[in-house]
């Protein structure tokens, strides 16, 4: 599986809920007792290390407050010739 990291702007989040409907991880959740800087919950990660890094978070996120990054796969060792 994929590994990826997930930054979040929370002070440009609307938490419209909208990346919780597709984080096929289910890490992502509106923070419970506190606010933003315009007044609204923002989204939180939960569980950081369970984040895969495919971004539908920050397709589906109108206010474009996510940045994703992905691990980059390491090349296969080269079998040796027999």
């Amino acid at each position: 599986m994929a590994k990826g990291m997930v930054i979040v702007d929370e002070d440009r989040c609307k938490g419209c809920g909208l990346c919780m409907t597709v984080c096929p991880a289910h890490i992502l959740q509106l923070a419970d007792g506190r606010f933003n800087a315009k007044g609204y919950w923002p989204i939180q990660v939960t569980d950081p290390p369970a984040c895969t890094g495919c971004a539908s978070c920050a397709t589906i996120c109108p206010d474009v407050v996510f940045t994703v990054y992905r691990q980059k796969r390491q090349p296969k060792p080269a079998a040796a010739p027999a």
